[in-house]
C-alpha cells in the first residue's frame, strides 16, 4: 500500500515525536519563567513577561519559524566573524524547530501556569508560612501540586496544539513525516495515500497523549471532589 515507504516515515515519526517532546520541555521552561514573570511585584519584569506573551501570541507560528531559521541564521553569521568565527554557520532545521516551537507556545504556557497559581488560595501559602516552612519549601510542596492539577488541561490542549504544528517545520527542510510523506508522494504520484498515513500517524500520537494526559489529571485530581462534598 505505501510502495515500500512505510519504514521510511515511520522514521520521520519518530524525529516527529522528539521535536514534540524537546520543544515541550523548552515551552514547560520558559512558561514557568513566564509565569513567574508575569506574577512578579516588581513593575518590569511583569511588563516583560506581559510583552513575551502578547507579542508571540500575536504572530503567526510559520512566520516565527521562519524568522527564526532564516533571520538567526543571518544574525549568527553577521555576529560571530567579530569573534574570530569565520566559518559558515548553517542552523540546522531541527534545532530552529525546537527552539521556535518551545519559544511559541512557551508564551502560550506562561497564560496557562499564570492563571493555575492564580486559581490556589492565597491562604494555603500563608498557612505553610505559619508552619514554618520556607518559601521554597511552600512553593514545591503545596503550591506546585496544586498548580499541576490546575494546569493540566490547558497544558494539554497546547501539547496537541504543538504536536500538530511540528508539520510547519518540513518547510525549513527538516525530514519529519511530513517532509518524507510528500516526497514518497512525488515519487508515486500518489500524495494522497502518504498524506492520509501521516494524518493517521498524529490522530495516533496525539490520542495516546491524551489518554495519557488524562490519566495524570485523575491522578492528581484524586481525593478533589470528595473533599468538596
Amino acid at each position: 500500500m505505501l510502495h515500500g515507504y512505510g519504514s521510511t516515515i515511520l522514521d520521520g515519526a519518530w524525529l516527529t515525536l522528539q521535536l514534540a517532546l524537546l520543544s515541550m520541555a523548552l515551552a514547560t521552561a520558559l512558561g514557568l519563567l513566564g509565569a513567574a514573570l508575569r506574577l512578579s511585584p516588581v513593575r518590569w519584569l511583569a511588563v516583560l513577561g506581559d510583552t513575551y506573551a502578547t507579542v508571540v501570541r500575536g504572530i503567526p507560528e510559520l512566520v516565527l519559524i521562519l524568522l527564526v531559521f532564516y533571520g538567526g541564521q543571518d544574525i549568527l553569521n553577521r555576529v560571530a566573524p567579530l569573534f574570530g568565527y569565520e566559518d559558515y554557520i548553517d542552523i540546522h532545521p531541527f534545532a530552529a524547530g525546537v527552539l521556535t516551537l518551545g519559544f511559541i507556545y512557551g508564551a502560550y504556557l506562561s497564560e496557562t501556569f499564570r492563571g493555575a497559581f492564580m486559581a490556589i488560595p492565597r491562604g494555603q501559602a500563608e498557612a505553610g508560612m505559619a508552619y514554618g516552612m520556607s518559601p521554597a519549601r511552600v512553593f514545591l510542596r503545596i503550591l506546585v501540586p496544586q498548580m499541576i492539577r490546575l494546569a493540566i488541561p490547558g497544558f494539554t490542549n497546547n501539547w496537541l496544539v504543538l504536536t500538530k504544528a511540528t508539520a510547519l517545520i518540513s518547510l525549513v527542510g527538516l525530514q519529519d513525516m511530513m517532509a518524507r510523506a510528500k516526497s514518497a508522494g512525488d515519487a508515486t504520484r500518489e500524495p494522497f495515500t502518504f498524506f492520509l498515513a501521516v494524518a493517521a500517524l498524529y490522530l495516533v500520537l496525539t490520542s495516546v497523549s491524551l489518554l495519557a494526559l488524562r490519566y495524570l489529571e485523575k491522578r492528581y485530581s484524586a481525593g478533589i471532589k470528595v473533599a468538596e462534598l
